[in-house]
């Protein structure tokens, strides 16, 4: 039982979608984080590259610990004894009966970097169809205890049309990514779930820092992204601060009541202290 009656924590995230909601119609998200704690300032984690930033999201520690890159994620699966436990692996270990969902539209999430033989209930598929996966599962599944969703196409369309803000496709995609979300969160308002979830919505990194259709670089159009959480107890409109990205997995252990492993390099934000 995590703090503040929470019962279930969601992570919501889409793909390099840095911090240019700002520049694009999302008026589901922008709506969302002002229920809560948010920023447009967290930082991704160096190098600013899918399989080490949602490695650290989900394991809680930097990309030097964890040694996630997006080769080793292709091809091979995460030790199920590393030092370094995803918050997966801390939820199946509290809880050996407790319902645990991923649903990623990038394979090696699920296939990589995500513990295998968990127990966890894995889909991988484009976006929309996704979405509509989440949907299914949590109309079974309303004591679902944690539930990560990864949506890929804003990195897809940077990388084919470049990222940032003059980029008109790069943003459509990321509007297209927010009634998405408005499908996800809609499915848990309806489903009675929002009072007692902690429900954290974020990106992995940006681009377009040194080379418009990329990213892995430290400049701030690359490591600059959005990050919210809402939950019972969390004064709306709360701003963050210092936040890196890999602090997921410290706010969301803490919101199930699980101990954060002292290997992990997570923290808790100072709005959580």
């Amino acid at each position: 039982m995590g703090s503040n009656g929470i019962q279930r924590v969601f992570i919501l995230g889409m793909d390099g979608a840095g911090n240019f909601i700002q520049n694009t119609e999302t008026p589901i998200i922008d709506a969302f984080l002002k229920k809560g704690a948010y920023t447009y300032m967290a930082q991704a984690q160096s190098p600013t590259i899918s399989a080490e930033c949602w490695g650290s999201i989900l394991h809680g520690v930097t990309p030097e610990k964890h040694r996630l890159n997006n080769e080793a994620a292709a091809t091979t699966t995460f030790p199920g004894d590393s030092p370094y436990p995803s918050i997966f692996r801390l939820a199946r270990e509290a809880w050996p009966e407790a319902k645990l969902a991923a649903f990623s539209s990038w394979r090696p999430i699920n296939s990589g970097i995500i513990e295998e033989d968990l127990g966890i209930h894995k889909e991988s598929l484009p976006d929309e169809e996704l979405v509509g996966a989440i949907e299914s599962y949590l109309e079974q599944n309303r004591d679902v205890k944690l539930l990560f969703m990864q949506l890929d196409e804003p990195d897809a369309a940077g990388h084919k049309f470049g990222y940032g803000p003059d980029s008109k496709l790069y943003l459509q995609a990321i509007s297209k990514n927010d009634e998405l979300f408005g499908r996800v969160l809609g499915a848990i308002e309806r489903l009675g779930l929002l009072e007692d979830s902690l429900i954290i919505l974020l990106t992995d990194h940006g681009g377009g820092g040194d080379n418009k259709y990329s990213h892995g670089s430290d400049h701030p159009m690359d490591k600059n992204v959005f990050w919210g959480c809402v939950a019972p107890g969390i004064e709306p409109g709360t701003e963050v601060s210092g936040l890196y990205i890999v602090d997921t997995a410290a706010v969301a252990a803490h919101a199930l009541g699980l101990e954060r492993p002292e290997s992990w390099d997570a923290k808790l934000p100072s709005f959580l202290q």
